[in-house]
């Protein structure tokens, strides 16, 4: 590694790192130039874990005891770019409060067949738009026993940084990879032996969680929807089965990632 002391916020070396808390520019931004943010130590242990290479490395000086490990771990002709805490808050836009940034080379997705082949119970999340609950999901699905994620083609980012911090690293655990022919991508997993279940209180083959749980297939692909909207028409018409989960108090429905973690332990 070749370390840089920072000192100018214009520096040419921090262009991966500017303007983080802009959502809409980073989510196209960063796959674009084949990126993700990882934030934090923790975070960038678990990505150098699984083999991802680190572009650079921003970090406040006051973190190299705690990041030693990290920086002895990295390759060779990593930038590691150190700078006063108010430099690295004038850059990305937020307080760096847990003393490192790392941009990392965005893995390639591997294909729907790599993901679910060995898999027995898999995730499907539709048009997901809250990276945060992305994230959730994807720390419940590993501690619940999913095998592998599917996200739709307009489903938020899991490398997103705040994806990847709430599911303090799983997005690195988890096989997963976008399917590009949605809703159409349903008969391929068919093929595979899938019982598609659409997680909702509608359809006309509905069966209570606690119900289904019972005996439930072999090969269940799982499928979430957007937040509010929930899944599309052609989804639920589509699914095999449509699953609820049964509610007191005169509520409907739950956040899909409070929702998907009752199903997922349901079903452990």
């Amino acid at each position: 590694m070749t370390i840089f002391e920072i000192n100018d916020v214009n520096d040419s070396r921090l262009a991966d790192y500017v303007s983080l808390t802009d959502v809409t520019l980073r989510s196209r931004h960063e796959p674009d130039m084949g990126i993700y943010i990882a934030e934090s130590a923790y975070i960038i242990r678990r990505a150098l874990e699984v083999g991802h290479r680190p572009r650079s490395i921003l970090m406040d000086r006051r973190w190299f005891d705690e990041m030693a490990d990290v920086l002895d771990s990295v390759p060779g002709d990593t930038e590691v770019l150190v700078g006063a805490p108010a430099l690295l808050e004038a850059v990305t836009g937020f307080h760096v409060h847990r003393g490192a940034l790392a941009a990392m080379h965005r893995p390639a997705l591997p294909s729907v067949h790599e993901v679910v082949q060995r898999a027995h119970r898999i995730v499907i999340l539709e048009d997901l738009v809250n990276h945060t609950n992305v994230g959730a999901i994807f720390r419940s699905a590993a501690a619940l026993g999913i095998e592998a994620i599917l996200i739709t083609p307009r489903c938020a980012d899991p490398l997103y940084r705040r994806s990847v911090r709430v599911s303090m690293g799983t997005v690195f655990q988890i096989p997963w990879t976008r399917i590009p022919n949605w809703p159409m991508g349903l008969d391929h997993l068919r093929g595979l032996g899938f019982t598609i279940a659409a997680i909702s209180p509608l359809g006309e083959n509905n069966v209570d969680l606690r119900q289904f749980a019972i005996d439930p297939p072999e090969h269940l692909a799982l499928v979430f929807g957007t937040e509010g909207a929930g899944l599309t028409n052609q989804v639920a018409a589509e699914a095999d089965v449509s699953v609820r989960i049964p509610m007191r108090g005169g509520v409907d429905s739950l956040n899909v990632a409070a929702a998907s973690a009752v199903v997922f332990w349901a079903l452990t």
